[in-house]
């Protein structure tokens, strides 16, 4: 069984759009765990209309933990919930190639929910960066991580606290003991919400300085590039 885990903070806009994705999956047999950090909107609602088991979460790294400690799959996709699986056969497809290449855990390549040229090109430097290191410095955005649920508990999970960038430090402890890859079959679809909000110039700042971090001093567990997570709706709706 495939067990789809994702971490919410006030997703009621975005994640039907996730779950009815999941919904339309063909010939997978999985579960839906929302691991929720007490959405002030209708988050928890949404998920059980769904059908989806909904669980306290946290900041990610804990909600992920939590969701896989509940998960009765011996696989494990972690998901954001503004993201969107680009066909229905995706699951089926990331399943087979997963077992035919023999993989521990792995990620997708990243497309962007945009038709601008810069947020096309960010992504696709991304895309090619990743793929470039892999070998030696595997990447796993939080937006897609597949992993067995074996090697997700050999490693003790997500380190809760780091503060910044856990999904790839998972994917470095993982790495260690299976084999990574990235998948070919599709791609994730990915919003760029954040871009939106934070600003893609400084969005890419951020990024390549935590990248240079990591690689100079290792995991990032002080609050230094002031990370938040999650999409207050109070605030929206001012």
């Amino acid at each position: 069984m495939l067990s789809v885990i994702i971490p919410t903070l006030n997703e009621e806009d975005n994640l039907p759009k996730l779950l009815e994705c999941i919904k339309n999956q063909t010939k997978t047999e999985l579960e839906i765990i929302v691991a929720d950090a007490h959405s002030q909107d209708r988050t928890r609602e949404v998920a059980a209309a769904y059908g989806a088991g909904v669980i306290d979460g946290g900041l990610p790294g804990r909600a992920r933990n939590l969701g896989a400690l509940a998960a009765r799959g011996d696989l494990l996709l972690f998901l954001d919930a503004d993201v969107m699986l680009p066909a229905p056969d995706f699951c089926q497809k990331i399943i087979e190639e997963f077992g035919e290449r023999r993989l521990g855990i792995a990620t997708c390549a990243l497309r962007p929910m945009s038709d601008k040229l810069s947020d096309k090109v960010f992504h696709k430097t991304y895309n090619f960066y990743t793929r470039t290191v892999g070998h030696f410095s595997p990447h796993t955005p939080g937006s897609c991580i597949f992993a067995r649920k074996d090697v997700h508990e050999a490693i003790g999970g997500f380190d809760e606290e780091i503060k910044l960038a856990e999904d790839h430090d998972y994917a470095e402890r993982a790495s260690k003991i299976t084999r990574f890859g990235i998948l070919k079959s599709y791609p994730i679809m990915v919003s760029v919400r954040r871009f939106d909000r934070d600003g893609r110039l400084n969005i890419a700042i951020k990024y390549l300085l935590c990248e240079m971090y990591m690689k100079l001093k290792g995991p990032i567990k002080s609050d230094i590039f002031n990370y938040q997570f999650g999409y207050k709706k109070v605030e929206s709706r001012k």
